[in-house]
């Protein structure tokens, strides 16, 4: 992930942007009234135009490549021997990836454009809550586009493998981890505690980085951990001791080589 994030950042044109912010707005301090408010819309435009330039250039070169290899790697476990079936869930996966950061991209871009206006922190924060929501709609009518379209071609056990694929397979390392390391979980513990995981793999295919979807995933393993020592769990002991038993594994099979 950290070639995709860089293969990414060289792509952007970000000091590009930055440049053209900064210009627009230390020239905009001198202005007064209605030419404050041209020069903010000029700035708009500029960005928007921009991050559409980017956009396009981006579905070229290295970031195609990326996001090739990356589609690629998903769609290997999913067994397709036709081709042109494979095809065609590879340029579902790969369109998802691209809409996605089109989204935040232009998100970015707005909330960029909210922080410079001559606003109170106040109204600044409301409107960047208003573009989250924003944000957020766009993202909830992408994701379940993309589910459609996968479930037209793909089985349901397939759609979950893309599913784990575009978050890393945290959700089942971590799934596994837990049965591990406590093993006296009850069903209904179990049940509440991977439907808080699975909710977490929905929202965390749509964030746009790495480490956004790490931290999506850590906030509800960070829900799960309060909820389990609510229950009367000692998760800090809980957790030495599965190292113990993993390191204790680890010597038997050392010593039995």
């Amino acid at each position: 992930m950290k070639g995709f994030q860089l293969a990414k950042k060289n792509i952007q044109s970000a000091d590009v942007v930055e440049t053209n912010r900064a210009y627009f707005f230390s020239r905009s301090i001198f202005l007064s009234g209605a030419k404050k408010y041209i020069l903010a819309l000029l700035l708009l435009c500029s960005i928007q135009i921009l991050a559409q330039t980017n956009n396009t250039g981006r579905t070229d070169t290295a970031y195609q490549r990326v996001i090739a290899e990356r589609t690629a790697k998903i769609v290997n476990t999913l067994d397709i021997t036709d081709a042109g079936k494979r095809a065609k869930v590879q340029e579902q996966i790969a369109g998802q990836y691209i809409s996605l950061n089109a989204v935040h991209d232009a998100s970015k871009a707005t909330v960029t454009v909210i922080k410079a206006k001559q606003l109170s922190k106040e109204e600044i924060a409301e409107a960047v809550k208003k573009e989250e929501g924003n944000k957020s709609e766009k993202l909830k009518q992408l994701h379940t586009q993309f589910i459609a379209q996968l479930k037209t071609t793909l089985t349901e056990e397939q759609v979950e493998k893309v599913k784990d694929g575009m978050t890393y397979r945290i959700l089942p390392v971590t799934w596994t981890a837990y049965l591990d390391m406590l093993q006296k979980l009850t069903p209904v513990q179990k049940d509440k505690m991977y439907a808080w995981l699975v909710e977490a793999r929905e929202l965390a295919m749509d964030e746009g980085s790495s480490d956004a979807k790490h931290a999506v995933f850590g906030k509800y393993k960070g829900r799960i951990n309060n909820y389990l020592s609510a229950e009367g769990y000692d998760m800090k002991k809980e957790g030495e001791d599965w190292a113990k038993r993993i390191q204790a594994a680890k010597e038997a099979k050392q010593n039995s080589n």
